[in-house]
């Protein structure tokens, strides 16, 4: 639980909604390393691995609601918490990460990155 309340969760289909609907400008966070994100991702997703949360903070959108996804929701939950400690308003933790998206027939890609998939925006 983080200083400001219980992480907010939801499952692959409610991410998936959230995605599509273009007023909420929702963003996934993929907190994986860079080898898994390259073997399976969800298109559009932006990269910061958990190991690098705390130096890559700063160069997140704060004005964008952050769908945090990891291979199953654990470390995707920590970064959430992270997250929301460090003032990020609209967090959400979501559950069963990209194993439950590609189990629910969601969109991946297992293709190749190009080189800047996933980068965030320079500080």
């Amino acid at each position: 639980m983080s200083p400001t309340g219980p992480i907010p969760s939801c499952d692959v289909a409610s991410a998936a909604g959230r995605l599509e609907d273009p007023g909420e400008r929702a963003l996934i966070l993929d907190v994986r390393e860079r080898d898994e994100f390259a073997a399976l991702r969800v298109p559009g997703a932006v990269l910061l691995p958990l190991s690098e949360l705390a130096d890559g903070i700063d160069r997140l959108p704060r004005d964008r609601p952050l769908l945090v996804m990891c291979a199953s929701g654990k470390r995707s939950l920590v970064a959430a918490e992270h997250l929301s400690r460090h003032g990020f308003g609209d967090v959400t933790n979501v559950t069963g990460g990209i194993i439950a998206w590609r189990d629910a027939g969601l969109p991946v890609t297992d293709a190749a990155p190009a080189p800047t998939e996933g980068e965030l925006p320079a500080a």
